[in-house]
């Protein structure tokens, strides 16, 4: 593939996307990106005079827009990333943006323009005290409509950017804080069942988009409908699972399950530091369901964990300042 609007034939490198929201501001650079393509619904009709099928096309869509990112993002950006947690339907849930393909050398190739996205899901990387890669948010959003414009405008390299590149690089999976009512030891968050939390499954929150069809135009508009709340699963220590035992206990097996019974919480992704905040869940009405104890294995060297699930029915999304 040429290069559009260079002057020459040699084909580019796909590697380098940045995204800007309602206006031309650079609101960070991401790591990946699909979607958006426009697409009609073939319609087949059967004519009695003809063994053939006559076939034509229904309306207009456009898929959904996937990216990754991580910190060092627009405080925008993260703005908007909230409304996928309570189906925000007015102006600050919907934004008009556009993705931007460049070359190897910053130079934009082309871009993807949309309008009244809405934001359908955001995943939250898993978290794994042992790990040692760079964690992304996984963000996907329904558009009304998207332009393909195969032309490039302005270089927009890394000094054009407002958003600082270094602290793309604070954000790890290994760092984390996990605070459960009751569970968590003292009031720093120590000594408690929690502090021997090691593993936590990812998180994704999923915002139900409807549309609707209207006759003047060949495109849906569309709009949130409910928002479903994932589990919280966690793998801990077994030898420091007793209280999240005594919890299953009375609240499965005894059948004290009520609303009082239910505990509150928080998830904090913290930076290198393990001091600096960079994005905190905050969970209502978590719910203990199942326990699962590792398998035993003769002769195992292992440390014995146990896999905890609860249920919950809220999750609100908080962003520090040093994530920008």
């Amino acid at each position: 593939m040429a290069i559009i609007g260079k002057g020459n034939n040699r084909a580019y490198g796909a590697g380098k996307y940045s995204i800007s929201i309602d206006d031309a501001t650079n609101a960070g650079w991401i790591s990946s990106v699909e979607g958006g393509h426009a697409t009609a619904d073939v319609i087949s009709e059967k004519i009695g005079g003809d063994c053939l099928q006559k076939k034509h096309l229904g309306g207009v869509k456009f898929e959904e827009i996937s990216f990754q990112c991580g910190t060092g993002m627009s405080p925008k950006l993260y703005d908007w990333i909230n409304t996928g947690f309570n189906a925000t339907s007015n102006a600050s849930g919907r934004k008009n943006g556009s993705i931007h393909f460049c070359d190897y050398d910053f130079n934009e190739i082309s871009h993807l323009d949309w309008q009244q996205g809405l934001m359908t899901e955001v995943g939250m990387p898993a978290l794994d005290a042992a790990g040692k890669d760079a964690a992304k948010m996984s963000i996907k959003f329904s558009p009304e409509i998207t332009k393909r414009v195969n032309q490039g405008s302005a270089k927009i390299g890394p000094s054009s950017n407002p958003i600082q590149a270094s602290k793309q690089k604070h954000w790890t999976n290994a760092n984390f804080r996990l605070r459960i009512n009751g569970l968590q030891g003292d009031e720093g968050g120590t000594g408690g069942a929690c502090s021997r939390v090691n593993k936590i499954d990812a998180l994704t929150v999923k915002q139900k988009v409807t549309e609707n069809s209207l006759g003047e135009i060949r495109h849906y508009q569309k709009e949130p409908t409910s928002v479903e709340i994932p589990n919280l699963v966690i793998t801990l220590a077994e030898s420091h699972a007793d209280p999240f035992y005594q919890w299953h206990q009375t609240f499965v097996i005894d059948g004290n399950c009520g609303e009082d019974q239910e505990k509150g919480g928080t998830l904090e992704y913290l930076a290198p530091d393990q001091q600096t905040v960079l994005f905190t869940l905050t969970f209502s009405n978590l719910g203990i369901f199942k326990i699962t104890p590792d398998k035993m294995e003769a002769g195992a060297e292992g440390i014995k964990r146990a896999k905890v699930e609860m249920y919950c029915e809220n999750i609100t999304y908080a962003y520090g300042a040093s994530t920008f």
